[in-house]
């Protein structure tokens, strides 16, 4: 993880205020490995953007999949989901809609939603984000029709490797080591997959 700890400090520098640069920095020395990203992006501004490592997990579209089918090929199209830290133990397990609801549900002022009374996991278990997190929702990007011997091949055979019905659920043996460009938008975020650098088991 220090390819992001190095490219934050230097993004924060680079906006020209000093209290933040060195605010950013002293996260970086004293907090632990991969913890400096988490905490130093509150001082990320509208159209930021930066270059981050992450885990990001890897599912079978929702829609159209054949539950239990062996996911020989990614016509069908490839989901990467980056899960904010505090939910990923409690979206284990469940479905990518499942996950999302429970994303929304902790995000929503309006809590009393019928959705959020049938979660996979009761609402007063799941935590509160802290502000500035990053990314600041459940996030995803699909992928269809990948050229072949392209920079998401590893994605793609990565996918065409695994057994039948791992991808229906989130799992910490479907994920991939990634990096990813970011954006912090005023309303929302943006992410875009700019290289694999690992698959699991890592």
């Amino acid at each position: 993880m220090n390819q992001p700890r190095l490219v934050l400090r230097s993004a924060l520098c680079a906006m020209g205020s000093f209290l933040p640069c060195a605010a950013a920095i002293l996260l970086c020395l004293f907090l632990p490995q991969g913890a400096c990203p988490a905490r130093a992006q509150v001082a990320f501004a509208q159209g930021d953007s930066v270059e981050l490592d992450q885990i990001l997990f890897v599912q079978a579209p929702e829609q159209g999949n054949t539950r239990g089918a062996v996911h020989e090929s990614s016509s069908d199209g490839i989901v990467v989901i980056w899960i904010p830290e505090p939910l990923q133990k409690f979206c284990l397990g469940k479905t990518a809609s499942q996950c999302s609801a429970m994303d929304y549900c902790i995000r929503t002022t309006t809590k009393s939603v019928s959705m959020c009374k049938t979660l996979a996991v009761p609402l007063s278990r799941l935590p509160a984000y802290p502000a500035g997190m990053i990314p600041r929702r459940v996030m995803s990007l699909s992928f269809y029709k990948l050229a072949p011997g392209g920079p998401y091949q590893p994605l793609e055979d990565f996918y065409k490797s695994q057994p039948r019905g791992s991808l229906d659920h989130i799992s910490m043996t479907a994920r991939i080591k990634a990096r990813i460009r970011f954006t912090r938008g005023a309303d929302d975020d943006d992410f875009r997959l700019e290289q694999v650098l690992a698959t699991a088991p890592f």
